[in-house]
């Protein structure tokens, strides 16, 4: 295969397959969905779905151990209540620190174990969907263009040079990703990106306000909330 994309079923990782299969073809394009310790399964359910419609391979792979011991609001077992509420307004609260939903380290243990994979399938390049919005205000520094510049230069030595890394959305923010989705015909309808996980997005947790306030922004509503 040429590329795998670190796919998660919501909007960003869904727009970089669309991409990917644009570019090599859906026989050549691994998708890698990854359980990590959430509180529901809505994300990977959508994975699957969305990997039916494009016709691409799709593993899955459980790191939740990893995991055991954070506090993060989006794991099964954190004390910590899911914010309803901004990114910037959540910011507001911090000194600085990322947001109570970041799950530490996460883009960078995902981009090394799919590094190990893509290499044992013969792929050249790993795509993940990191953009501005999430950097903003260190909300998720491993989704910083520093942090991308990092990892795709360990990645290329740590593989021989034969695998890189692309951030293709780093420096753009979540509405011009729904922009260049909705020109390659991205099924937004069928992603999923609440931290929720209940019948319908909820529409006030900070992902659910940032898709929909990026949907809005093309002029569109978001598929996920249509008929709330």
């Amino acid at each position: 295969m040429k590329a795998m994309v670190l796919f998660s079923g919501g909007v960003d990782s869904t727009t970089c397959l669309g991409m990917a299969v644009q570019k090599y073809g859906a026989a050549e394009v691994l998708a890698l969905s990854i359980f990590y310790g959430q509180t529901h399964d809505k994300e990977l359910e959508a994975a699957k779905k969305i990997g039916e419609y494009y016709g691409v391979a799709l593993r899955q792979l459980d790191l939740a151990q990893i995991f055991a011991d954070s506090d993060c609001a989006l794991l099964a077992g954190s004390t910590d209540e899911i914010p309803k509420e901004s990114y910037a307004d959540q910011l507001a609260h911090t000194d600085g620190s990322p947001v109570s939903t970041y799950v530490p380290f996460r883009n960078g243990l995902f981009l090394a174990s799919a590094a190990s994979m893509a290499l044992s399938h013969g792929c050249e390049v790993i795509y993940y969907g990191a953009h501005s919005d999430d950097a903003a205000g260190n909300a998720y520094p491993d989704c910083s263009a520093a942090f991308h510049e990092a990892m795709n230069r360990a990645v290329y030595l740590g593989s021989g040079q034969q695998l890189r890394v692309e951030a293709p959305f780093v420096n753009m923010n979540k509405a011009q990703i729904i922009q260049k989705g909705l020109v390659l015909g991205v099924p937004y309808e069928l992603t999923w990106s609440c931290y929720e996980g209940a019948e319908t997005p909820c529409g006030v947790c900070g992902t659910c306000r940032d898709r929909a306030a990026a949907f809005a922004a093309n002029g569109i509503e978001d598929p996920a909330m249509e008929g709330r």
